[in-house]
């Protein structure tokens, strides 16, 4: 999985895509010829930091987003966070200033306040994440940001074998959207597509567990339309495919922020399961891994 590594040793929280967007550019470029169909890649004025990749003749899209959860520096040492990490005293933050490369301390006060320990004081703005830690056992693969390289990587390897369809890997989702509707309305507009796979990672949680399969999910903050999500569930079962159902009430992706546009996209959330959500440690099943690629596959062949 040296391509997922890859991905998660990339500096990019939201609102500082442009690292990893450079990133993926360049594996497109130097990949696209052997893929099945190569793709047109629209990206660039107008697009920001979004990349979106049309194959063949598109009736549905993937979504993944680029960017990561993370941290700002405020004044002095004081830290504001970039969407929702998981905070607590002793985590490894690094990034760049203009001074140079910073690894510091997470320091949390007993009114949740937040600062870094540094032996200087970093530029005001800077952007700093979670120091890279990969580990991986015959089961399990364990890192920051699964969520959502992992996302990336399951669109990276659909490239290989899409026929027909849209890829968009977006930006800001972990701080509320905004790319999403950008691609969204320029694809209904282009292509007139109105189906969406929002290819991101969920939670373990008592009713969802590691190790039996991708998770279709049937609702969170955002509710997708019942007769798209069931056709989507239609599906899984023809391929026979391992997958898990999730009802949630909170959490919320790309889905939620193309629900918000004008135009009439139906979405599903379908990712892997993983434990530490939003810390240091997040932590997937290989299995997991293996039929999100699989599903993947088949659902945008096939819906």
């Amino acid at each position: 999985m040296e391509l997922l590594k890859k991905l998660q040793n990339i500096h990019a929280p939201a609102g500082a895509e442009r690292p990893i967007a450079d990133f993926l550019l360049n594996y497109i470029k130097d990949n696209k010829d052997d893929w099945k169909v190569r793709p047109k890649i629209y990206h660039g004025p107008g697009f920001q930091d979004t990349i979106i990749l049309v194959f063949g003749i598109p009736n549905v899209a993937v979504f993944a987003h680029q960017d990561s959860i993370g941290f700002t520096v405020r004044y002095g040492n004081q830290l504001v966070k970039i969407g929702g990490p998981r905070a607590e005293t002793g985590y490894t933050l690094v990034g760049n200033d203009s001074i140079g490369p910073i690894e510091c301390k997470l320091i949390v006060n007993e009114d949740k306040s937040m600062y870094y320990e540094f032996h200087r004081e970093i530029d005001r703005g800077t952007t700093l994440t979670f120091k890279p830690n990969w580990r991986e056992d015959e089961e399990y693969v364990q890192n920051c940001y699964m969520d959502d390289r992992l996302g990336l990587y399951v669109a990276l390897k659909l490239c290989e074998t899409i026929e027909n369809g849209a890829i968009v890997f977006s930006c800001w989702e972990e701080t509320g959207g905004g790319s999403a509707e950008v691609a969204g309305k320029w694809l209904y507009e282009n292509f007139a597509i109105t189906k969406a796979l929002i290819s991101d990672i969920t939670w373990v949680t008592d009713g969802v567990h590691p190790g039996k399969g991708v998770v279709i999910s049937m609702r969170d903050t955002g509710l997708p339309r019942k007769e798209f999500v069931n056709r989507i569930i239609e599906l899984a079962n023809n391929s026979g495919i391992d997958y898990q159902l999730e009802v949630e009430s909170a959490g919320g992706s790309d889905g939620n922020a193309l629900q918000r546009t004008s135009f009439p996209w139906d979405w599903c959330f379908i990712g892997a399961p993983e434990d530490h959500v939003h810390s240091p440690d997040e932590r997937v099943h290989k299995h997991d891994i293996k039929t999100m690629i699989e599903l993947y596959e088949f659902l945008v062949n096939n819906i």
